[in-house]
């Protein structure tokens, strides 16, 4: 039987995840979509300001309830870190325990928040019994601005509110960097469209293993095929070397256009770095395998046909020399 599926969407304030999280729940047809500041206010209740301070507190300002402050030696990223840090801590357990009543229920959920944190939210316990995809939403410094005010004004919380952007963009950064340590996803939230595109890719998992032929001077038109024009994904990747029983195999697992593009940079700026790799193309004679995702069969099937037209993908008609495909 298919497993109960609950999405967790993790950002800061006006970042965007509200309106990812209903556009997500709309399209997969899941009616069960919570905010983790609903589940707070039920912990307000039962946990009183004397003993949780910090949970009686915004997100962004529960630092300003931290004992011995002079620890964080004037450093304001980490004293508001660890403000969050507090507040949040006091509203994982209950969203924990709406993850398990949802996964004993056997009912798909959706959950976006704040105090969504990788790293404090127990997520692998819930794996054997649910398929749980959790994601931690960004945007450019000025792109989360211009959001957060006009957030701010729509639901009348301007003035006192509006002044705590530098806050709300410290704890953006901190979830980030939680994201990344712990391997939750982090996307981009540019346009609806192409988030949900690129959470539908990881959520659903319509792949396809393919062979590619091509340079490393094609790695930008492959990446920007998959990655920018369909939101997909490239999974592992597996070099046919001759003389070899076995090819040679990597663990790739790529959806980030800003961090392929960042890769290729890095390859143009470091000749040495490039001609390593290249090295390792031309002994397998330019072919390798990848595991290609995308949001849906209709996206994968445009993708695996330009890739064609593109001349990347190995065509089995072609001599392949000494190169063996196992």
């Amino acid at each position: 039987m298919r497993k109960p599926c609950v999405i967790l969407i993790g950002s800061s304030s006006g970042i965007g995840k509200s309106t990812i999280a209903s556009e997500l729940a709309k399209e997969l047809g899941i009616k069960h979509l919570i905010e983790t500041d609903f589940i707070r206010e039920i912990v307000r209740g039962i946990i009183g300001p004397d003993y949780a301070p910090a949970l009686h507190k915004s997100s962004f300002d529960a630092y300003v309830t931290l004992k011995n402050k002079q620890r964080y030696d004037g450093n304001t990223a980490n004293l508001i870190s660890a403000g969050f840090e507090e507040h949040a801590s006091f509203v994982i357990p209950a969203i924990e325990k709406v993850i398990k009543r949802a996964v004993d229920d056997y009912d798909d959920l959706v959950i976006e928040g704040v105090h969504l944190v990788p790293g404090l939210l127990d997520v692998e316990k819930f794996k054997k019994d649910a398929s749980i995809h959790f994601f931690v939403l960004t945007a450019d410094e000025e792109v989360h601005k211009e959001r957060f005010v006009k957030r701010a004004m729509k639901i009348k919380r301007g003035g006192k509110h509006l002044e705590y952007f530098k806050e709300n963009r410290i704890i953006n950064n901190y979830l980030v960097k939680q994201a990344l340590e712990n391997r939750v996803p982090v996307i981009n939230n540019i346009t609806i469209e192409d988030t949900k595109r690129r959470m539908l890719t990881l959520i659903k998992e319509i792949c396809k293993e393919m062979i590619f032929r091509h340079s490393v001077d094609q790695l930008d038109v492959e990446t920007d095929i998959i990655l920018n024009k369909y939101g997909g994904r490239i999974m592992d990747v597996s070099y046919f070397l001759p003389g070899f029983s076995e090819p040679l195999k990597r663990k790739v697992n790529v959806y980030n256009p800003v961090e392929a593009k960042r890769f290729i940079k890095l390859l143009d700026e470091n000749p040495k770095r490039k001609k390593d790799l290249e090295g390792l193309y031309e002994l397998s004679g330019n072919i390798h395998r990848h595991k290609i995702c995308a949001p849906d069969e209709k996206s994968l099937q445009s993708m695996i046909e330009e890739l064609k037209e593109k001349g990347l993908l190995y065509h089995p008609d072609e001599e392949l020399k000494d190169v063996e495909l196992y």
